[in-house]
């Protein structure tokens, strides 16, 4: 004998979940967090975290285990050390302003393509194959012929930040447009609004939070790229200073450096979150 709910359509939808009975009996789900539990469950996570780096490299290794040179006890000390030089500084400048110019160029054309493919369904049905091939490609595996083709250089970095950053951006921006409100585009075809007026006012604005969201994606796959990017014919960045500390033994430099690496992306993609929540917010007030 099968159970009826309520509302449930012959689509075979699931039955509510506790977080829509708790909306019908007028109560936040129980799962829901104050913002400072939130926060301090985060770092709780952060420190068991390292602790577990702590016991794996100091507690558990023998004491002339060659893991020991990667101790949170001598990287975090080093990694203080180093912010007061200007040599991580210039690295991590030249790392970001690639990563900027990375997005730049995904935004460029992943905004408009994906502008296209969303409103005209010809066009959609038939580029959606080839974006899916070319997405499923490793960015990195384009690294030898961006080299042949660019030269060494920023140029081949660009390439293959821009290409690994493109396919969230433009499949975001597509999926925006496909969910606008018929009753929008309607309303502005009955002002009389022209193409243009329609797009920077209407399609816009309804598809900009589907734009930050794949923009949000696409920062942290950029910033997973880069530093391997990094490691081939520049003798700047991130990359190419981890290669420099194992070229002169210095490991714990060379662990302060991916620490150094986690914190950048960590407050990066915590920019795009804060700036996807700015905007979202401005729209609803």
């Amino acid at each position: 004998m099968s159970t009826s709910w309520p509302g449930d359509s012959l689509s075979g939808s699931a039955p509510p979940g506790p977080a829509t009975f708790a909306a019908r009996a007028g109560r936040k789900p129980w799962l829901t967090l104050p913002a400072l539990t939130s926060s301090l469950l985060g770092i709780g996570g952060l420190i068991v975290l390292l602790l577990l780096w702590w016991l794996g490299t100091d507690v558990l290794a023998s004491s002339q285990g060659f893991i020991r040179q990667f101790s949170p006890t001598t990287a975090i000390p080093e990694l203080v050390t180093m912010l007061g030089q200007p040599d991580l500084l210039v690295h991590v400048l030249v790392s970001l302003r690639r990563v900027l110019i990375g997005l730049a160029f995904a935004l460029l054309i992943g905004v408009p393509v994906g502008l296209a493919v969303g409103s005209y369904n010809r066009l959609n049905t038939a580029t959606s194959p080839a974006f899916q091939f070319l997405r499923m490609i490793s960015p990195l595996s384009w690294m030898p012929i961006a080299v042949m083709v660019f030269g060494v250089g920023d140029q081949p970095i660009y390439f293959m930040l821009a290409f690994a950053a493109v396919w969230p951006i433009l499949l975001n921006t597509a999926e925006g447009v496909r969910r606008l409100q018929p009753s929008w585009l309607s309303l502005a075809d009955s002002l009389a609004a022209t193409r243009w007026e329609t797009l920077w006012y209407v399609i816009l604005p309804g598809v900009l939070g589907h734009v930050l969201t794949g923009l949000r994606l696409a920062v942290g796959i950029v910033w997973i790229v880069l530093v391997p990017c990094e490691m081939l014919g520049v003798s700047a960045g991130l990359g190419y200073f981890i290669l420099d500390t194992r070229d002169r033994l210095a490991y714990s430099e060379l662990m302060a450096t991916v620490l150094m690496i986690g914190i950048l992306g960590f407050l990066l993609d915590a920019g795009a979150r804060m700036l996807y929540q700015a905007v979202t917010r401005s729209r609803t007030a």
